[in-house]
């Protein structure tokens, strides 16, 4: 994994809880992390280059649904994040705190994705580092996960709030790069709208929506074909539509969520985990609606695609829930076997 990250033999150095921090993570790849926000691995400085490069292989872990190796990696990558700007003063230090932010942005996801109390601990971490930055990208990454946990707490109205006030208080500078702005916006959206109809608030979620997509409408693709967007979501038209199809289900009405499952084509999402998180939206509204074929198909399409993410507390529910409804779904207790929604 030192390797993987690129920050040299230095990112593993440590000890005491260093090994400990870098067991495997199989049944639980948010352990590693959490143990190091009470046992905090020893980290070295290095160069804003490396760790820069460290960021951009740990994105790549979550975005490929690499939970384990991400949990593993996290611990080093942050210790050397933290340690490099302890280091540094003046411009240096702030974009060392922008490094710092987007790995707690990571740990953060992970934590909620594992249903891990420590999602709390580290948005906040996250948001601080990132104001410190100045710079108003990781401001929203951290804001858009610090909302999530709020949502996961109850306190969805507050949420939306804090989403729709970074929202606004992104401004596009002259000569800026307005592409980046507007989607960072969208993605800030986005999460609102979703968060509000979680809380049952239909009509804002569905305004957030629709903001979003005419926003979406206007963001120009790059060269590359890569949408823009924040450090772990972009804001495509497609993704509207997934949000969309999450929102409406929220909502308790998933008859209206499907005519958007057709707009989505998987290919034009970002990556693994997008794609897994599209699957696991429609197979929420296929159970809603009381399609059990199609919502096994979901399930057995996501295993598919990211292996790892059928094991998430939240599938794991899904498929449990799946198999004690009526009917019969040949494979169907296999694969919850399989994934660890019920004993064997």
């Amino acid at each position: 994994m030192t390797g993987a990250l690129g920050l040299g033999a230095s990112l593993m150095a440590g000890t005491g809880s260093d090994a400990a921090a870098a067991e495997p993570a199989a049944h639980n790849p948010a352990a590693a992390m959490e143990r190091a926000l009470f046992e905090p691995v020893t980290g070295r400085p290095t160069n804003l280059s490396d760790l820069a490069d460290g960021l951009s292989t740990a994105r790549g872990l979550f975005s490929g649904a690499r939970y384990a190796a991400l949990g593993s990696a996290l611990p080093a990558l942050i210790a050397t994040a933290e340690a490099t700007r302890n280091a540094a003063t003046g411009r240096t230090r702030e974009r060392a705190q922008a490094a710092v932010a987007r790995a707690y942005v990571l740990a953060t996801e992970l934590a909620v994705k594992q249903h891990s109390e420590a999602a709390g601990a580290t948005a906040d971490r996250a948001l601080i580092a990132a104001r410190a930055s100045g710079d108003p990208r990781p401001v929203s990454d951290a804001a858009r996960v610090l909302a999530i946990t709020m949502r996961r707490a109850g306190r969805n109205s507050a949420a939306v709030d804090f989403l729709a006030r970074t929202a606004a208080s992104l401004v596009v500078e002259k000569g800026g790069p307005q592409a980046d702005t507007h989607a960072a916006r969208v993605c800030l959206l986005m999460t609102a709208a979703y968060t509000a109809a979680s809380g049952g608030r239909r009509s804002t979620a569905l305004d957030l929506l629709q903001e979003a997509e005419e926003t979406a409408d206007r963001i120009p693709v790059d060269q590359s074909g890569k949408p823009a967007g924040l450090f772990t979501i972009s804001a495509s038209p497609a993704e509207v539509s997934m949000y969309r199809i999450s929102s409406l289900t929220a909502l308790g009405t998933p008859d209206d969520a499907v005519p958007y499952v057709r707009r989505v084509d998987p290919t034009q999402l970002a990556n693994t985990e997008r794609v897994a998180r599209y699957l696991t939206d429609t197979a929420r509204m296929w159970h809603q609606l009381g399609d059990g074929r199609r919502t096994f198909s979901a399930l057995r399409a996501i295993e598919h695609t990211a292996p790892e993410e059928v094991q998430r507390p939240a599938i794991r529910t899904l498929t449990a829930d799946l198999l004690y409804t009526p009917g019969s779904l040949p494979g169907l207790r296999a694969f919850a076997v399989r994934t660890g929604a019920v004993a064997a």
